[in-house]
């Protein structure tokens, strides 16, 4: 029986080895990846999924981020991209360094991630007035200088230098007054939740003394309505801070700010409610018009693009510039 399947195979592989081949060299191109990311239309995602507070009140109406849709370019979508006037991203151009790699990249995103809820939780319990107490900062290493002397990585947390427990950012810059340009000084890090011993060298840059590593800023802190933000493991970067700090304010609070509307936005929010910038704007425009959004909030530095985008294409949407969280929630209220 064998013997008999086997002679066939064999057969049809010399009878249709010119289709065979063909067909490998087709799904080769298909799907081989090419060193760019492609950027196209984007669209909305409803926050509600994302957040539970405890004794909440539902909002009448929904709060939505936008967001762009992102893929591995390949050949086709390469050249289709051309047609379609997607936006086509060089990987190395997110690199900060030669040293930076995909995995520095991703965790990197996923970072900003946690810094923009940190942020969005601040600044919305702090306007609604509600209790919130910040024990300290966390200082998450996102970028590692390519000429800093350590082994420390991207995605680790500064825990202590020197013996000397860091509690906000601006505790070290005054440990380090005390040494010299090329000394090295222990350190204790967080790493995969394991507590580790490393070291880092000052060094001087722009007059100034230096270890290298870029740091967000994540926060412990205590709450008297908890919450919970739930967001999958694919998801990153911090452009969907601000508006999930809009729909955790109007939850915490009795107004009904949402109106039955569907309000959509983008922005990055720090821990006193500023906004801030982001890119792909014009895809969020899109995302957001196919999504027969109500209300779209942009940072005030995309504006004007998003507006000349929204005039280009005709779209029927209601733009609206904000550059702090109480630009949000008073445009909210007067309309």
């Amino acid at each position: 029986m064998f013997n008999k399947i086997y002679v066939k195979i064999v057969k049809y592989i010399k009878e249709e080895y010119k289709f065979l081949i063909f067909l490998a060299i087709l799904t080769a191109v298909l799907i081989y990846p090419l060193p760019y990311n492609i950027h196209m239309g984007g669209g909305t995602v409803d926050i509600a999924k994302k957040i539970e507070i405890q004794d909440e009140y539902k909002e009448n109406g929904s709060y939505n981020m936008a967001y762009v849709k992102t893929s591995k370019a390949t050949i086709p979508t390469y050249l289709l991209s051309y047609i379609f006037n997607w936006e086509r991203e060089d990987i190395d151009d997110l690199k900060l360094d030669e040293n930076d790699n995909a995995s520095d990249i991703w965790e990197r995103e996923r970072i900003y991630l946690q810094e923009a809820n940190d942020n969005a939780v601040i600044s919305a319990y702090t306007k609604a007035r509600e209790d919130i107490n910040i024990k300290k900062e966390l200082l998450k290493i996102i970028y590692v200088d390519k000429d800093s002397d350590t082994d420390l990585k991207t995605g680790d947390t500064l825990i202590k230098i020197d013996g000397v427990e860091i509690k906000k950012f601006a505790d070290i810059a005054d440990l380090l007054q005390k040494y010299n340009i090329g000394d090295k000084i222990s350190v204790t890090y967080l790493r995969n939740d394991k507590e580790k011993e490393g070291y880092v060298v000052v060094r001087e840059l722009n007059d100034t003394k230096r270890i290298g590593l870029y740091l967000a800023r994540l926060f412990e802190y205590d709450l008297k309505r908890n919450i919970k933000i739930d967001f999958d493991s694919s998801e990153g970067g911090p452009s969907g801070g601000f508006m999930l700090s809009l729909a955790i304010f109007d939850r915490l609070t009795k107004e009904d700010l949402a109106k039955g509307r569907k309000i959509v936005g983008t922005g990055t929010i720090d821990d006193k409610g500023n906004v801030g910038m982001i890119g792909g704007v014009k895809y969020k425009v899109m995302g957001a018009n196919s999504g027969k959004a109500d209300i779209l909030f942009v940072p005030v530095d995309n504006y004007e693009e998003a507006i000349k985008f929204k005039e280009e294409k005709g779209y029927d949407i209601n733009i609206v510039k904000v550059s702090t969280l109480d630009d949000a929630i008073e445009y909210l209220r007067r309309n």
